[in-house]
């Protein structure tokens, strides 16, 4: 998983790539310059966490990173941001949350959640009648299948490791019998076209991303803090009860092995409201087993 995809830079490579298909720059407005031109993001170029940055900053900036060098550039402050993928309502925690809660440092500062309909995309001049070949996801394949099954269930099924590592491939092909499945940003990038837009298993495909800063957002009133607890098992219930206690809301839990005995895990727990809140704020004085992860606007 941390072998650098092709397409992806290192960690030392130029800050910049070829400008893609922007989105709106959501949250453009609240960064100064010098922050908006350093975002890393999951290379290579083409994938969800591509079309993630451009839907949030626009194209200037943004860093196709490996795996490795992403959480490296940011750990060491060669990067002002960094997008990560962390939950699907398909498969749940991603394998980047063990990336992100090993930081010896972190500051979630913003999420962003997106429905997912994937595009068709193939080489100028394919058609779907040609097609013997498909790649994608692991994760793509799971969520177009009824699809892919319905529409051409004799195509080859290629695992690719990410959206944009597929339509990179099918780019690079000689021939005219492949196609992936993944963002239309993938057409821009690699030169292809869409045979078929908003291919999902339903309006449940949705994937969540954190963003790493460096300073956690001021409140907003609508917020959402995210912490982290690595205790026993015996432990979780009284702890959940003093977040009832304090009326502090919990919005999700999400749990990963401790890695140190079978009856002790991480649990990473989000709870409605911002760490200089009252509530919160008192409870985390009276509580030393949560480690704030951060706190950023609510925006689901």
């Amino acid at each position: 998983m941390s072998r650098r995809p092709a397409g992806a830079a290192r960690g030392s490579d130029a800050i910049g790539i070829a400008r893609a298909v922007a989105g709106p720059a959501a949250l453009t407005a609240t960064q100064s310059p010098a922050m908006a031109a350093r975002t890393a993001y999951l290379g290579p170029a083409g994938s969800w966490t591509h079309q993630a940055c451009l839907d949030l900053y626009g194209a200037d900036g943004l860093v196709p990173l490996s795996r490795e060098a992403l959480f490296a550039a940011y750990a060491d402050g060669k990067v002002e941001r960094a997008c990560v993928p962390v939950a699907t309502s398909v498969v749940g925690l991603t394998p980047y949350m063990e990336d992100v809660l090993a930081l010896p440092r972190v500051v979630v500062v913003a999420e962003y959640p997106k429905m997912l309909g994937y595009s068709l995309l193939a080489r100028p001049g394919t058609r779907r009648e040609d097609i013997k070949e498909v790649h994608a996801h692991p994760v793509a394949f799971e969520e177009v299948r009824p699809w892919l099954e319905r529409e051409m269930p004799g195509a080859r099924r290629v695992p690719a490791a990410s959206g944009g590592a597929a339509a990179q491939a099918v780019a690079a092909s000689a021939t005219q019998d492949k196609a992936s499945f993944g963002p239309r940003v993938g057409a821009s990038v690699y030169q292809l076209v869409s045979l078929a837009d908003g291919i999902e298993e339903g309006p449940h495909n949705v994937t969540r991303w954190w963003v790493l800063g460096r300073d956690m957002p001021a409140p907003t009133g609508k917020d959402k803090t995210s912490l982290l607890a690595c205790i026993p098992d015996a432990r979780l219930a009284p702890l959940l009860a003093d977040f009832a206690q304090a009326g502090v809301p919990i919005l999700t839990i999400y749990e990963r092995p401790a890695r140190k005995t079978l009856d002790a895990h991480r649990y990473v727990v989000e709870v409605a409201g911002h760490v200089r809140d009252d509530a919160l704020a008192g409870l985390l004085a009276r509580q030393g087993e949560l480690r704030v992860l951060g706190s950023y606007p609510r925006r689901y």
